[in-house]
């Protein structure tokens, strides 16, 4: 009943579970496992404007999307019009859908201007996103939180704006800036959101299981889900809850074999995406939330840590597992 295919523009989407953009996490590895898990759709971490606009190599490397399976949401971020334009631009000529940004709680996006901090001037959100879809020749859609404080709840006004300027879909996260990633998720702003618009609302914040995905749908009503958090160390979750949603019956939670298969798998393509001395460093975080509270992992993390060739890491793998 609620797992179904989404349309976003003229995109189709093979389901409504969706991975949430993250900074320094939803790389090209961490996309392609997240989508063999079943996710409907991906998203890029976000790339700044002006960076984009300035031709900057890193930021490049976070759109490189070789090989993955389509569709994927490219988002941007930024405040200044002239460089966001330019980006979506950019952007259409290879995304299959441009997300813009206006919900980032870090201090140094929201200093800039940029991020969740346009959800305190309105008329300057309304011109950004004026500004991208007009220069955008895929569906652009719009991630935002539902204010940035208790005193600036923006989240309705902001999406029938959004709506009237061409937004294809909006993502509401149901926390305002200053709550950042604490506190309970507010379902009943994003039901009001629901119901301001025609286009397809995406809901987010806190779905880490079977059962939070199906209140976020029962009490929302949302066209879909965005899971950012709750996938860390955990791409089965798409699998489980898209299991739940068509059957009502819940999965095994992945096997300690299955477990180590697929981390040895994230460490492979992260060392084809980024090369050896990148890839060992970026994956201790990975490797950190894989074996969260399992025995002896604060142990093993140390280990991993000290790691600095990717023969060793992967023996280290598995003298662990095996362990277990």
């Amino acid at each position: 009943m609620y797992l179904k295919k989404l349309k976003i523009g003229n995109v189709e989407l093979e389901n409504n579970l969706i991975l949430a953009p993250m900074a320094g996490v939803t790389d090209l590895p961490f996309r392609v496992l997240c989508k063999e898990q079943g996710a409907g759709m991906v998203c890029t971490e976000m790339a700044s404007s002006r960076a984009i606009f300035h031709n900057d190599e890193k930021t490049k490397q976070l759109i490189n999307t070789d090989g993955e399976k389509r569709p994927i949401s490219f988002q941007i971020f930024g405040s200044d019009e002239e460089s966001m334009a330019f980006s979506a631009k950019e952007f259409s000529k290879f995304a299959d859908i441009i997300d813009i940004n206006m919900g980032c709680p870090a201090p140094k996006v929201v200093k800039n201007g940029d991020g969740s901090k346009l959800l305190l001037d309105l008329e300057k959100a309304d011109k950004i996103i004026k500004a991208v879809v007009q220069n955008s020749s895929v569906p652009v859609t719009l991630k935002m939180r539902k204010g940035w404080d208790k005193e600036h709840i923006v989240a309705g006004e902001l999406a029938k704006m959004a709506e009237k300027n061409g937004i294809s879909a909006i993502t509401v996260h149901g926390r305002t800036r200053t709550e950042f990633f604490s506190g309970e998720v507010d379902l009943e702003i994003i039901r009001k959101v629901k119901e301001a618009v025609s286009i397809p609302v995406i809901g987010n914040g806190n779905i880490v299981d079977e059962e939070t995905a199906m209140e976020m749908f029962e009490k929302t009503g949302v066209d879909g889900i965005m899971i950012g958090r709750g996938s860390l160390g955990n791409p089965w979750i798409f699998r489980n809850i898209k299991h739940y949603l068509e059957t009502g019956e819940k999965l095994e939670q992945p096997t300690l074999q299955e477990r180590k298969e697929v981390m040895k798998r994230h460490i492979e393509l992260c060392i084809q995406d980024k090369g050896e001395n990148v890839a060992i460093h970026e994956i201790r975080k990975h490797i950190s939330w894989y074996t969260k509270n399992l025995p002896n992992s604060s142990d093993f993390r140390n280990r991993v840590n000290h790691t600095e060739n990717s023969q060793a890491l992967i023996e280290l793998v598995d003298e662990y597992f095996n362990s277990l």
